[in-house]
């Protein structure tokens, strides 16, 4: 936000401080221009009274937001947990006030660090997943079609082989809604596809063989300014959706009989909000994050809240089940760090992880598990993606060290563009132990997502994320070079989902719309040579052999 400020004086004092503070940023000025279009219900024969009132919201708006970032040291503000104070994440206060947000430009990557990902084991196994021994060195699409021919299969490396090369790159609008699109993902093995929207609304399509059916709607209860997260149990029987709210809601999916069951949690006397949950692999309980810094279980068989962990110092953003076993937990917040949590050593009077993973300079927004019980992704406020190993964890010189760079972040990645020392920004904070940063798209305006591409069809090669610029990067595990943008969208894409065996990928976008990504395009046009020219000679051989 520019300088830290303190409020001293009376409100007439604030008012003026914070008022130099907008004139300061071109940015205000065009969203004063695009007032009426925000408040167009309002009635427009009071136009003082109009004027006046939308001072008073700017002011409380503004305000606000300084306070949640604890950017103003306020008197009446005490305690790690300011009750007035709003959340640095989707938050239901300033989400309807800043509506108009431009499209920012594309940031420039940074050239990747392959340092670490050379000696790193998961160089190693997605080698193997693609072409099973990497001493036979680089694979040939022409010839393996070749020997197809002569075989007359392909084997499932093969497959996985030619799918990894052969990404999604035609898009076509499948929803259009009246509102913002918070959340887009498969269940059921790729054959339903949900969305969540603003209007409060859950829509379930039939995405089985390359089609687009919707299902069924589902009007979601208790919602708080939009539903901001969904997950589907592993039996595709249930959805839990949260909002700001005291509670989850769990509905049968493509059920006879719409139900819907409150799942209660116990927090503090504030105003709360899952950002984040997931079931678990055995669908009997749910992991959840809040606003409140803990994370949340809770036992679906005994339908109550089981454990009740404080993890972070400020808002929990994203949470996952690390692996099959449920047994290691992960959560991301604002804080910046990744925390992993064994629950077979974890004590809810005395919690403490069994390490945590520190490189980003600002809050995590997103966490997605590799599925293999030793990696996984994190997407941060600071415009990159780390990956970790999580056997490596950080020092404590390293965990201070991150949590001293968020805390001296002065701007709110809601409402404000990219500052140039963060975008430009190419220290690695000394002792980082990820595997491999990723920079390219932007994180801004709300908790953007990004996941590994599908084992079936890609062997994971590839990280996918939306972006605030209205587009979907996918980058090369590897090598942490933009391997494909998709662009299509007028708004910031918030979430993705790749289809777990075919070639398509959906987008889900604040400009109100759900694109679906087919067709196949490869991503190495010296690879289509190469291949091309492999096909001749091949060609070649064959006419000497018959001759």
């Amino acid at each position: 936000m520019g300088q830290r400020m303190s409020l001293s004086g009376d409100a007439e004092d604030a008012r003026e401080a914070v008022d130099n503070l907008v004139n300061d940023d071109a940015n205000d000025r065009e969203r004063t221009a695009n007032i009426p279009s925000v408040l167009d219900s309002s009635d427009n024969s009071d136009d003082e009274t109009l004027r006046s009132s939308l001072e008073d919201r700017t002011f409380q708006n503004i305000l606000a937001v300084l306070v949640g970032r604890q950017s103003l040291g306020l008197s009446a503000v005490s305690g790690r947990y300011p009750h007035d104070a709003t959340s640095d994440s989707d938050s239901e206060h300033d989400g309807e006030f800043w509506r108009h947000r431009p499209q920012p430009a594309p940031p420039q990557p940074q050239p990747p660090d392959i340092s670490e990902m050379e000696k790193a084991e998961i160089t190693v196994l997605t080698q193997r997943s693609l072409v099973g021994d990497s001493r036979r060195g680089r694979p040939n699409l022409a010839g393996m079609i070749a020997k197809r021919s002569l075989c007359g299969q392909f084997t499932v490396r093969d497959k996985r082989l030619i799918c990894g090369q052969l990404l999604p790159h035609n898009p076509k609008k499948v929803a259009q809604y009246k509102n913002k699109v918070f959340c887009g993902t498969h269940a059921r093995d790729g054959d339903v596809f949900m969305t969540a929207c603003q209007d409060r609304k859950l829509r379930i399509y039939d995405s089985s063989r390359e089609k687009f059916t919707l299902k069924q709607t589902i009007e979601a209860q208790d919602v708080g300014w939009s539903i901001l997260d969904v997950a589907v149990s592993p039996d595709g029987e249930h959805l839990v959706y949260s909002s700001w709210s005291d509670s989850l809601h769990q509905v049968s999916l493509l059920g006879s009989e719409e139900k819907h069951v409150a799942l209660p949690f116990c927090p503090d006397d504030r105003q709360f909000c899952i950002f984040s949950v997931s079931f678990s692999c055995d669908s009997r309980e749910l992991l959840g994050g809040a606003n409140d810094g803990y994370l949340y279980l809770y036992d679906r068989e005994a339908n109550k809240q089981s454990s009740r962990i404080e993890a972070h110092e400020d808002d929990v953003n994203a949470v996952c089940f690390v692996d099959e076993t449920t047994h290691v937990l992960a959560s991301g917040g604002d804080d910046g760090l990744c925390k992993v949590w064994d629950r077979r050593s974890l004590r809810e009077d005395d919690p403490r992880p069994v390490g945590i993973l520190a490189g980003h300079v600002d809050g995590i927004t997103y966490v997605d598990p590799r599925g293999d019980g030793r990696h996984l992704i994190t997407n941060s406020k600071d415009q990159s993606i780390k990956l970790w190993d999580i056997r490596k964890f950080s020092n404590s010189d390293t965990i201070e060290m991150s949590k001293q760079a968020v805390s001296n972040q002065r701007w709110d990645y809601r409402w404000q563009r990219v500052p140039k020392h963060v975008g430009n920004s190419r220290t690695r904070l000394e002792g980082d132990t990820s595997v491999m940063t990723y920079t390219g798209h932007t994180v801004l305006q709300t908790l953007i997502r990004c996941h590994f591409s599908p084992q079936f069809s890609t062997g994971q090669r590839y990280i996918y994320t939306g972006c605030a610029a209205g587009r979907v990067v996918i980058y090369d595990l590897l090598t942490g070079k933009i391997t494909k943008v998709l662009s299509g969208h007028k708004s910031c894409v918030r979430d993705v989902s790749w289809h777990p065996y075919s070639a398509e990928l959906f987008s889900s976008s604040w400009d109100f719309s759900v694109n679906r990504w087919t067709g196949v395009e490869s991503p190495d046009r010296e690879e289509q040579e190469e291949n091309a020219k492999t096909a001749q000679s091949e060609g070649k051989r064959r006419k000497v052999d018959k001759s």
